[in-house]
């Protein structure tokens, strides 16, 4: 996995833990947290952007922090557990890793890292 791409899995990771703290966070060390990673999602996101088709990025970025945003709110926040949800959860991963394996094809058909 190349640089770029590294950079859209740590703004996502960070994604998650933002929009977790903009429903959870009650001190001021929380939402200074969360206030950190907005600032490093939105620092490492135009860094992807800058070699990858921002189309994908953006697609990629949304759909990980999804995912990751639902399943803490399964695993940490205690919030129920339904099939669908985790059904229609794999079929957006199905679509984001079709993505980025389409985006990695057409990025070295020309010659970009």
């Amino acid at each position: 996995m190349n640089k770029q791409w590294f950079y859209v899995v740590i703004a996502s990771i960070f994604e998650v833990y933002w929009v977790a703290g903009l429903k959870y966070s009650e001190s001021v060390l929380e939402w200074s947290l969360t206030i950190i990673a907005i600032i490093v999602t939105f620092f490492l996101l135009p860094l992807a952007a800058k070699n990858l088709p921002i189309g994908t990025v953006y697609a990629v970025f949304a759909g990980l922090g999804t995912v990751g945003t639902v399943l803490v709110e399964i695993v940490v926040y205690g919030e129920p557990f339904q099939p669908l949800k985790i059904l229609l959860i794999v079929t957006l991963l199905i679509g984001v890793i079709g993505l980025k394996l389409v985006s990695s094809e057409s990025s070295e058909s020309k010659g970009v890292a």
